[in-house]
């Protein structure tokens, strides 16, 4: 299957799998309540790792602070004046694939939380979640990793494992990248599914960056859906 945007394939057995120099994840508020995108941002701001480099009040707006900022992770509300954070984070993975969206909703409605997930969103948070699951769901999805509130993660597992089409898995993926989505699909980092496989967390990010373009997808959640839809992972793994 094509991917819907040009994602370069990479070759995994020749990287420098040196560490990279670590740096603040950037972040991007998006909500129409100043209110809560201020006690957001002084959360955020309160961690030494997290940078709040903008906010926005629209999903127009987000778009265009998107492009401008560049930011590692979005948090998108979803009800907005003129564009929703569903069209407003469509547009902004077309743009740019490799930013993460993490959905900061009070709305679990199953029309939102799929349309939200292909458009792209890594993640969905509701706001009744506790300070430390936000924190968390931030980081993970800064390392291209998915974040699904419990009440999210059932309905999600419901719906595609009702929902499966067995195809083979090698007419796609090689086997060590099926390995890798299936590990991924468990919920461990990059490190652990590193560990897990002896091999280096460089080389967990390329082949999961392969995976994306092969199947066409934007992010590990994404990914993960298509897995269990084509009967690749056993949702009991998830």
């Amino acid at each position: 299957m094509p991917a819907p945007y040009p994602v370069p394939m990479l070759d995994a057995d020749t990287l420098d799998t040196g560490p990279d120099s670590p740096r603040a994840i950037t972040l991007l508020l998006v909500d129409d309540h100043p209110v809560v995108r201020k006690g957001t941002r002084e959360l955020l701001e309160g961690e030494a790792d997290l940078h709040v480099v903008g906010e926005a009040g629209s999903g127009e707006e987000a778009i265009l602070r998107a492009r401008e900022l560049g930011p590692d992770v979005i948090l998108m509300d979803v009800s907005m004046p003129g564009m929703n954070g569903i069209e407003a984070t469509r547009a902004i993975k077309a743009e740019q694939p490799g930013v993460g969206v993490l959905v900061l909703t009070s709305y679990d409605d199953d029309a939102y939380v799929f349309a939200l997930l292909e458009a792209g969103a890594a993640g969905y948070l509701l706001k009744n979640a506790s300070e430390d699951d936000l924190l968390g769901a931030v980081r993970a999805v800064a390392a291209g990793e998915s974040a699904l509130h419990p009440s999210v993660a059932r309905k999600v597992l419901e719906r595609f494992s009702a929902n499966t089409t067995p195809t083979p898995p090698e007419d796609d993926l090689s086997p060590r990248e099926l390995e890798v989505l299936r590990v991924a699909a468990t919920g461990r980092t990059n490190k652990e599914i590193a560990r897990d496989l002896d091999i280096s967390p460089r080389t967990v990010q390329v082949h999961l960056a392969n995976i994306f373009s092969k199947l066409g997808v934007g992010s590990r959640t994404e990914a993960v859906l298509f897995g269990i839809k084509r009967g690749w992972i056993d949702p009991k793994m998830v």
